[in-house]
């Protein structure tokens, strides 16, 4: 049996533990569990993505605060606003326009972040 196992697809594989996996929950009725689960995921990840943010951001404070006033306003703002938007987005879900809407500003935000980035980091005159 365990070498049936193994000469499996690994696709296949890796279907029929997903399978053994959903039914496990449906027999024992673990679905609150595993909804409770998914709230802590979603919490621990929003929090390693500003924590990485956080990282990234104090090894360039430095070069940040070189910047002109006008810059550093959009550029933290702009920064602020992805925390936000990404906040509502583990908080409330997005679907349908909301997705939509999501998705525009974490672009137009990223864009501007980009924009002023290259700005000040442009050499030419």
């Amino acid at each position: 049996m365990r070498r049936l196992f193994q000469d499996l697809n690994p696709t296949l594989r890796g279907l029929l533990l997903v399978a053994l996996f959903a039914a496990v929950i449906v027999l024992l009725s673990l679905e609150s569990s595993v909804t409770s689960l998914l709230i802590i995921a979603r919490f621990a990840f929003f929090l390693a993505i500003a924590f990485f943010v956080f990282l990234l951001w104090r090894e360039r404070r430095g070069d940040i605060a070189t910047w002109s006033q006008r810059s550093q306003l959009v550029f933290y703002g702009a920064a602020l606003l992805i925390v936000a938007d990404l906040g509502v987005y583990f908080w409330r879900g997005a679907s349908g326009p909301d997705a939509l809407v999501f998705v525009v500003v974490l672009a137009l935000c990223g864009f501007s972040m980009f924009r002023v980035w290259r700005d000040e980091h442009s050499y030419s005159s």
